[in-house]
């Protein structure tokens, strides 16, 4: 993923009521749990069914570091899947808060400057921008259509103040240094 969707991946998280299980054997059966079969386990992790069941067992409790990292991401993915529904409804109807350190350039009427300078900003953006963008995510939308709802709803409700000013201004998002988007 990239740097958006890595962001509302972590909002996502933080709305957690529970930790996901800590050690090896909870982690595969959770994920058992969750497909039904070691065999789905198995190709899901990339090691055989042997392996699945050894960690079912406790026999074997620390796999090699890659196999624990996807371990890790396939538990996350799938843990408390209503709580972070409900997280997103509700940041539909509240908006989302973006807080970002980027560079930001302009596009504007002559005689203003259109030099980009990295600006940090934290802003509330309203319902719509947060439908639109956990809209998009669901769908499959690339990094780059993500950056660009964000980038538009920075551009009306932070730099033309709601409409209020700047009317003919183009905002261009590039060069996050870090972006955190919240739910609410």
């Amino acid at each position: 993923m990239g740097e958006i969707g890595d962001s509302l991946l972590r909002a996502d998280e933080e709305a957690f009521t529970r930790r996901p299980p800590k050690s090896t054997q909870a982690r595969v059966r959770y994920l058992l749990s969750q497909v039904k079969t070691t065999r789905a386990v198995a190709a899901l992790l990339g090691v055989s069914m042997r392996s699945v069941e050894r960690y079912l067992q406790g026999t074997r409790k620390h796999p090699p570091r890659p196999i624990a990292d996807r371990l890790e991401a396939e538990v996350r993915r799938r843990w408390q899947p209503r709580v972070r529904e409900r997280a997103r409804r509700r940041a539909t109807d509240t908006g989302i808060t973006v807080e970002t350190r980027a560079r930001f350039g302009y596009t504007a009427a002559p005689g203003s400057t259109d030099d980009g300078r990295v600006r940090r900003v934290t802003q509330h953006l309203p319902p719509a921008y947060a439908a639109r963008l956990l809209e998009a995510r669901a769908a499959g939308a690339g990094e780059a259509e993500l950056r660009g709802i964000v980038a538009e709803g920075l551009q009306e409700i932070y730099f033309k103040d709601r409409g209020r000013r700047a009317q003919d201004l183009r905002v261009e998002f590039t060069d996050i240094d870090y972006i955190d988007i919240g739910y609410g």
